[in-house]
């Protein structure tokens, strides 16, 4: 009997396991999970769940019932992986050989340098919610470093139930890289009217801590005194278990078109783990760390390791997916489609950044990704917009 290795229960894991058994592989699979957890939404944890009381059945995703047939093994990890012997070392000790592999280890938290402080909470899993959430009340004075969706998301949460919030970044605006600065400083005008202090532009030199709290010392010599803190420093992928296989680990796992790992037969990678070209755009490589992306990366890799495994062709054709993603912050509901960050020139295509708008990212003539601040039912017809313009002169994939 064949095996089909998952490396990674979360979303992207749990959807490569459906999306195998939907198009009726018959053989083994195994699951290995570095966490204690089954399966659960990772959105919630800086928002809703973060406001009220963190419980894996807030989140827990909902399974369908053909995947028991699956072996989940839960706090175990691929530690090395041996591509052409088809192999996995396990950090149990064991060793597993496979006939199929699916990456989705995602991502962890990246932290600030040790010599700076090893203190400080991120949040990524649901025991990181677990831990934060009964440390903030109303008046708790909460600090966060990162302005980016994380942070940002955290402010918006503890703000609303009355801690006392600052945000530092290197950045000059919140989000400035994913959206731009317009897009970015209309969104700290916001947390500013809920009263979030930001440090922009600044960096830090070190952390004073002790038992009544903390202090950041920023690059400027000014000083943010706080009860706790959260680094929201960004992410970075885990792929250290795919060294020494010749592959290009530079940013995640490099991909072809069809999410084969440097294009090898028989191993894909999924979500935010895997680095593709996107011929929507260009045929440029790149990670998407959206939720929406990790069902869409596992549906086509299913198909590519299926192909490979029973020696045919899969006919798919050129894998195209649409970027998408949401974020709460207050009563603003953000939405993006398409790529932004690919964007030369921004434009607002309708409404005002001080209310509700839609705001248009160009290169060249062509729309490459838009941004609503509100505005809901403008969503359909801007996805459509972006894939027209997108369409009009599609790449090949490499």
């Amino acid at each position: 009997m064949s095996r089909i290795v998952v490396v990674g229960g979360s979303l992207g894991g749990l959807r490569a396991t459906e999306a195998l058994l939907a198009r009726g592989w018959e053989g083994e699979i195994v699951v290995l999970s570095a966490e204690r957890h089954p399966p659960y939404t990772r959105p919630p944890l800086s928002k809703a769940l973060l406001a009220g009381t963190p419980d894996l059945s807030a989140v827990e995703l909902r399974r369908r019932p053909e995947t028991d047939a699956a072996s989940w093994r839960f706090g175990v990890s691929a530690v090395r992986a041996d591509l052409r012997a088809r192999h996995l070392t396990l950090s149990d000790g064991s060793e597993l050989p496979y006939d199929g592999l699916v990456a989705a280890t995602g991502v962890r938290p990246r932290r600030l340098p040790e010599r700076v402080t090893r203190n400080g909470f991120t949040l990524r899993t649901l025991d990181d919610c677990i831990a934060l959430r009964p440390l903030l009340s109303p008046g708790t004075r909460l600090a966060i470093v990162g302005a980016g969706f994380i942070g940002c998301e955290i402010a918006a949460t503890a703000a609303g139930f009355g801690c006392a919030v600052d945000v530092v970044a290197l950045d000059t605006a919140p989000m400035k890289v994913p959206l731009g600065e317009l897009v970015g400083t209309a969104i700290q005008r916001r947390h500013e009217a809920h009263g979030v202090r930001f440090h922009l532009g600044r960096s830090i030199r070190a952390v004073e801590s002790s038992p009544s709290g903390h202090a950041l010392l920023l690059d400027d010599g000014s000083r943010v005194e706080c009860d706790v803190f959260v680094q929201a420093v960004g992410s970075a992928p885990c792929i250290e278990w795919l060294e020494g296989n010749g592959l290009d680990l530079t940013d995640g796992v490099e991909c072809d078109n069809s999410l084969r790992m440097g294009g090898l037969p028989g191993a894909v990678a999924v979500g935010d783990v895997a680095r593709f070209p996107n011929p929507l755009f260009d045929n440029v490589p790149r990670r998407v760390e959206h939720w929406q992306m990790a069902a869409e990366t596992a549906a086509r890799a299913a198909a590519t390791l299926l192909a490979d495994l029973s020696g045919t062709t899969d006919e798919s054709g050129p894998f195209r997916p649409l970027p998408w993603f949401w974020s709460d912050q207050f009563e603003m509901k953000l939405q993006s489609f398409g790529s932004p960050v690919l964007g030369e020139r921004v434009e607002v295509l309708d409404g005002d950044l001080a209310g509700e708008a839609a705001v248009g990212y160009y290169r060249g003539e062509r729309l490459v990704g838009a941004v609503l601040l509100g505005m809901p039912k403008a969503a359909f017809r801007l996805r459509k917009q972006i894939l027209a313009s997108l369409a009009s002169d599609a790449l090949e994939p490499a």
